[in-house]
C-alpha cells in the first residue's frame, strides 16, 4: 500500500506537466487549478487506503488519470448550453443528442475550414467568383450516380424547396399512406401547404395502386411524389406503388416529375448485413426518378443537411432559384459533409464512419466491451449483471429494426432507477442511460472507448 502511495505525484509535478498546462485556459486562476489538483490527489489517497483497492499503478498512470479528471473539471468550469453527453442508451441516431457522430476526418476538415479562409465561393482556377453549390456536386454525383445535386440546411428544407420550385399552385399527387409526420410535429402535408403546392391524396392508408395515381392526374399535376416511410411501418394487408411504376406513368405525361423523399439517406447497404430494408439512394436514382431528397445526419452519418439529387436540368433550376440563398449551408457543414461522403468511395472507410460502425457492431464485440468494463467495476452499493437486449437505430430510421446487444443492468441498494439515472445525468459529463423494469441499462453500442472509464469511475464513487 505504501509503495502505491509513493507513486502518487507531487502537486508541483502535476502543475508543471505540459499536458495540463496545454488544457488550462487563461481565465482560470492558478490558485483554482492548484486546489483542484490537491483535491484529486486527496481523493486518490482515500481510494488507495480502501481495503478493496488492488490496482497497481505507476506515477505516470496517476498523472494521466489526474490530468483526465482535471480536463473534466475545466470543461465543467467552461460550462455552456450546448454540451457533450455520454449516450449510453444504445440509440445510434438519437435525435435529442444531435444524431450522427462525425468521423475524425470530418471533424478535422471542419476545423481547417473554421480556422482558415476557404474557396467557399471562389474559383481558384479562374480567379473569379464561384458558387458554394458546386463544391460537392461532382462528389455526390460520383458516389450516387446522379446527374446533379445541391445541398440545403436540412431535409425538411429540401422537401419544401422542391415543392416550392416545381409545384407552386400546382398539384402534387401522394398516397395517403405516405403522408408522414416527422419529428417535432412537422407534417409532409403542412410543408406542402406552406410551399403553395396543392395536395392530392390517393389510395387508402394501407393500400395504393398505380391506377389511383393515373386517375388523379390532370393538366395541373406537377409531381407524383413518393415518401419513404422511414419513421414508421405498416404491416399486414398493404400495398404501395414502386418508384419504377411511377416513372413509367410520368413518362406518358411530359409535364410531370417523379420525386421521392427518402428521409434517412442510406449510402451503405445495411440490407446486405441483414439490417432493415432501407433502400440505397443510388438504387432509387437508378430507377429513373427525377429528384430525391434525404438527410445528411441520419444513415449517411454526416452533419445536419438536406441533399437534393437527380436530373441536372432540375438541379440547375434549383441553383438559380431565390430560395437557394435562403436555404444554403455554411462552410463548416460543407466541410463535414464532404469528408463524410468521401468515405463512401472506399468500403473499408465507409464501415469506419461512426454511424455505420455502431449499427454494424456484433453481439460478440458488445459483450467484450461490457466484460472489459465490469472488470473495473468496484462499487459496494451497486448490483449489476450483463443481460441480452436490443439497441435501436433511432432518428426516425429503420422502424421495427432491433439490433441485438448486451447491456449492463444496474441497480442501487439505496436509490431507485430514476434517481440513479438523474445522478448520472447530473455528472460533470452527463451520462444518459435507459431505464427498464426499475433498472438502469448501459448499452455499449453508443459508448466511445474513452467514455467507458468515465462511466466506471462515476459508478465506483457510489
Amino acid at each position: 500500500m505504501s509503495n502505491v502511495l509513493r507513486s502518487l505525484p507531487a502537486v508541483h509535478t502535476v502543475l508543471n506537466d505540459p499536458r495540463l498546462r496545454e488544457i488550462v485556459p487563461k481565465h482560470i486562476a492558478d490558485s483554482t487549478i492548484t486546489k483542484w489538483v490537491q483535491e484529486e490527489l486527496s481523493h486518490l489517497r482515500q481510494q488507495i487506503l480502501q481495503p478493496s483497492f488492488q490496482e497497481k499503478a505507476s506515477k505516470e498512470d496517476f498523472l494521466k488519470l489526474i490530468i483526465e479528471h482535471m480536463k473534466e473539471k475545466i470543461e465543467l468550469k467552461n460550462d455552456v448550453s450546448l454540451k457533450r453527453v455520454i449516450n449510453a442508451t444504445g440509440i445510434v441516431l438519437h435525435t435529442n443528442f444531435g444524431r450522427a457522430r462525425l468521423s475524425t476526418e470530418a471533424i478535422e476538415h471542419i476545423v481547417q475550414a473554421a480556422k482558415n479562409y476557404t474557396n467557399l465561393e471562389y474559383d481558384i482556377h479562374s480567379g473569379k467568383r464561384g458558387s458554394r453549390h458546386d463544391l460537392l456536386e461532382k462528389l455526390i454525383c460520383e458516389v450516387l450516380g446522379s446527374e446533379g445535386a445541391i445541398v440545403v440546411n436540412n431535409n425538411a428544407a429540401a422537401v419544401y424547396f422542391v415543392l416550392k420550385a416545381f409545384a407552386k399552385q400546382k398539384e402534387v399527387i401522394i398516397s395517403r399512406g405516405e403522408l408522414v409526420e416527422i419529428g417535432g410535429s412537422f407534417r409532409v402535408s403542412s410543408i406542402m401547404e406552406e410551399s403553395g403546392a396543392r395536395l392530392v391524396e390517393i389510395g387508402t392508408t394501407n393500400k395504393s395502386h398505380i391506377v389511383d395515381y393515373e386517375k388523379a392526374i390532370t393538366e395541373n399535376t406537377a409531381i407524383l411524389m413518393k415518401v419513404h416511410t422511414s419513421n414508421f411501418k405498416i404491416i399486414g394487408f398493404t400495398k404501395s406503388v414502386p418508384t419504377e411504376q411511377l416513372v413509367r406513368l410520368a413518362k406518358s405525361h411530359d409535364h410531370i416529375l417523379v420525386y421521392e423523399d427518402l428521409g434517412s439517406g442510406a449510402f451503405y447497404p445495411f440490407r446486405a448485413a441483414g439490417i432493415g430494408e432501407e433502400p440505397l439512394v443510388s438504387e432509387v436514382l437508378s430507377s429513373g426518378v427525377d429528384l430525391v431528397t434525404f438527410s445528411g445526419d441520419k444513415l449517411l452519418g454526416g452533419p445536419q443537411a438536406g441533399i437534393i439529387a437527380g436530373k441536372k436540368k432540375y438541379i440547375d433550376r434549383l441553383k438559380k432559384h431565390q430560395l437557394a440563398r435562403v436555404l444554403r449551408v455554411d462552410k463548416l457543414t460543407l466541410a463535414g459533409l464532404e469528408a463524410t461522403i468521401k468515405a463512401y468511395q472506399n468500403k473499408v472507410k465507409a464501415k469506419q464512419l461512426p454511424v455505420v460502425r455502431d449499427i454494424l457492431k456484433t453481439e460478440e464485440e458488445l459483450l467484450g466491451l461490457l466484460k472489459r468494463m465490469v472488470e473495473k467495476l468496484d462499487s459496494r452499493n451497486i448490483t449489476y449483471s450483463i443481460e441480452k437486449d436490443f439497441s435501436m437505430v433511432g432518428g426516425g430510421t429503420m422502424p421495427g429494426v432491433q439490433l441485438p446487444t448486451y447491456v449492463l443492468k444496474l441497480s442501487h441498494e439505496k436509490v431507485s432507477a430514476n434517481e440513479m439515472a438523474q445522478r448520472l445525468r447530473n455528472q460533470p459529463l452527463p451520462i444518459i442511460v435507459r431505464i427498464k423494469d426499475d433498472h438502469c441499462l448501459i448499452d455499449p453500442r453508443t459508448v466511445a472507448e474513452e467514455e467507458e472509464e468515465v462511466i466506471i469511475r462515476t459508478l465506483n464513487k457510489w
